[in-house]
């Protein structure tokens, strides 16, 4: 049996990066991946946004975090992740929207976000064609970015392996031993191991994981769709987030990446639930019309490849982490709700920080984020 001071289960965008913080500050860690490398799940359908513009303080602090790993990853560490610091703009057609977002500014300033309303003429500056009628301008964050999810993923990969934690791809957990509510053996096909905590960052397969200890996670997967056009020389920066609903789609969204290619994704109304991640003949007619309407210059553009992932989505659109009060060593990092890759790097190093130091500085984190919530609500940018 293998020993480990921390069993993380999922190496994708939150088991990678916790992997490597945990493991830095002197912890043997070992990572169970049932597919064959890290990152094969639901962070290779990630678009690669990541933004602190969010309505709530947990993930805002989370992903303020992440941002300023961001910042500073390819100095500190020698990897370029293409980072891009565009900002994210939510442009406003209407007066409803208007007066949304500009309460929301309240709550955002709050909790010291630099991001601040622009006028229709700014918007116009920073995505050059975009349609002008009736716009009244939106909101803009300067420092959201973007990044390649798989070099970021592929990168703390190397780092974690550089602090001796252990990767155990293919391998597939079977079940837990629970002896006076702590697990004392953790079983997959292949091996059987132990440690003094249990990490469930199995992202679309969190329930089931939770299942295996008698954990009931309100963890339910729905289908996105993303695509990817050829590269051309870059003509605009931010992210563009169109959160107008119409009667098939609740929002979509696109940004041009480093190397020069827009990518593209769009949330379904209603949503698809299951697993299924075969393309679909609906996506492109009903993403281009929306993109088309927003922004005419993206007409003539040729669109590479589409893909289908998963969004691990909660009942109010938050994620789920903490301790659990069944299971006295398991701790949930789950729910992400297609947003663990902007969450990850940040959650990590707050993961090692409550498990290492000791930390209560993130308590606020821990109560708003816990699996005991009522889940009431909704996440306003979800």
């Amino acid at each position: 049996m293998r020993k480990f001071d921390v069993l993380i289960i999922g190496a994708g965008s939150i088991g990678v990066p916790a992997a490597y913080y945990l493991a830095k500050k002197g912890l043997s860690v070992g990572v169970i991946e049932k597919l064959p490398s890290e990152g094969r799940g639901q962070n290779r359908a990630a678009i690669g946004g990541i933004r602190a513009t969010h309505s709530d303080p947990a993930k805002i602090k989370i992903c303020q975090l992440t941002i300023g790993l961001m910042n500073s990853f390819e100095k500190e560490h020698d990897i370029d992740i293409d980072w891009i610091s565009g900002g994210y703009l939510f442009p406003v057609y209407d007066e409803v929207l208007e007066n949304k977002l500009k309460k929301l500014l309240v709550t955002q300033k709050k909790f010291n976000l630099n991001i601040d309303w622009i006028d229709a003429g700014k918007v116009k500056e920073l995505v050059p064609g975009i349609n002008p009628e009736n716009l009244r301008g939106g909101t803009f964050s300067p420092e959201d970015g973007s990044a390649s999810p798989l070099k970021m993923t592929g990168a703390y990969l190397k780092l974690a392996k550089e602090q001796k934690a252990e990767f155990f791809f293919n391998e597939e957990v079977k079940g837990f031993r629970i002896e006076n509510n702590k697990i004392i053996e953790v079983e997959t096909n292949k091996d059987k191991y132990s440690a003094d905590i249990i990490i469930n960052a199995a992202g679309g397969d969190a329930k089931e994981i939770g299942l295996l200890s008698n954990l009931d996670i309100p963890v339910n997967p729905d289908c996105h769709e993303a695509g990817i056009t050829e590269p051309v020389k870059p003509f605009f920066k931010p992210m563009v987030v169109d959160i107008r609903s119409d009667e098939n789609s609740a929002n979509y969204y696109f940004y041009q990446n480093k190397e020069g290619q827009v990518v593209f994704c769009i949330t379904p109304k209603p949503s698809i639930l299951g697993k299924d991640t075969d393309n679909t003949s609906v996506f492109l007619p009903l993403v281009v019309k929306r993109i088309l309407n927003l922004y005419p210059r993206l007409r003539n553009l040729r669109i590479r490849r589409t893909w289908r992932g998963l969004y691990p989505m909660t009942p109010d659109g938050f994620p789920i982490v903490g301790w659990t009060k069944e299971v006295s060593n398991m701790f949930l990092a789950v729910g992400m709700c297609g947003q663990g890759f902007m969450l990850g790097p940040g959650l990590g190093q707050i993961i090692s920080e409550i498990i290492v130091d000791k930390s209560d500085k993130y308590n606020f984190i821990l109560d708003q984020l816990t699996l005991y919530r009522e889940f009431a609500g909704i996440e306003l940018l979800k």
